[in-house]
């Protein structure tokens, strides 16, 4: 089995890539830090990209921001900035539809493979009961249809492939350590493990869907 992880470097890319090495899986890794991946550049992922030649049984997008690194998400209507708002959504819905763009390429066209993105349950429009972090959520909705979207497309060449949003709960991170309050989180260890057993469950009739860290559908 061969595995691409695109934001290795972050909290829950590397455990998985970690996880995935463990249970022997060939894993291509690819993040920031160490590549220059930059998912909000068009450049910078076309020429990561380009260079890989598969075919990968999984691709597993771990990239995301809950705000530019100089502001926070927002809790009011009032505090959305043209600037920052652009920033998210470059990096959380532009950046994987700019890699869903070589999938068909990646992916084994005859046999079973997995593209699986990063999502969050804030992003589902119809779970939404308290409002504020207009930008996140946004983003997350709209990176919901992108991955919607391309199942349909991939599923017209690769019948076996599936192609998802994943929620992972609230992960003990950088990116969430400020901002977890009072919910329960989990090291990103067990989220990664949870994750990688509802990926293993995954069948084509799912693809397409938006899918917890425990195999439940979320609402859109």
């Amino acid at each position: 089995m061969k595995a691409l992880i695109i934001g290795a470097s972050g909290g829950i890319g590397s455990a998985i890539a970690d996880q995935l090495e463990h249970d022997r899986v060939d894993v291509t890794r690819l993040s920031r830090s160490a590549d220059g991946f930059d998912a909000g550049n068009p450049g910078s992922v076309d020429r990561a990209l380009e260079r890989l030649s598969g075919p990968f049984d999984l691709i597993f997008v771990a990239i995301g921001i809950l705000a530019p690194l100089w502001g926070s998400p927002e809790k009011t209507l009032s505090a959305i900035k043209a600037e920052d708002m652009a920033r998210v959504m470059s990096v959380n819905a532009i950046g994987p539809a700019l890699i869903m763009r070589h999938a068909a390429r990646l992916m084994p066209k005859d046999s079973r493979a997995v593209i699986a993105t990063l999502s969050a349950r804030v992003g589902s429009i119809g779970d939404n009961q308290i409002g504020g972090w207009y930008s996140y959520r946004a983003s997350k909705a709209a990176l919901n249809q992108i991955v919607h979207g391309a199942a349909i497309e991939l599923a017209r060449t690769h019948k076996d492939s599936i192609c998802v949003a994943l929620h992972p709960g609230t992960v003990e991170t950088k990116f969430t350590e400020d901002y977890a309050g009072r919910h329960k989180t989990v090291p990103a260890t067990e989220a990664a493990q949870n994750l990688i057993k509802v990926m293993k469950k995954l069948t084509p009739a799912q693809t397409g869907g938006f899918y917890d860290y425990s195999g439940q559908e979320v609402p859109w």
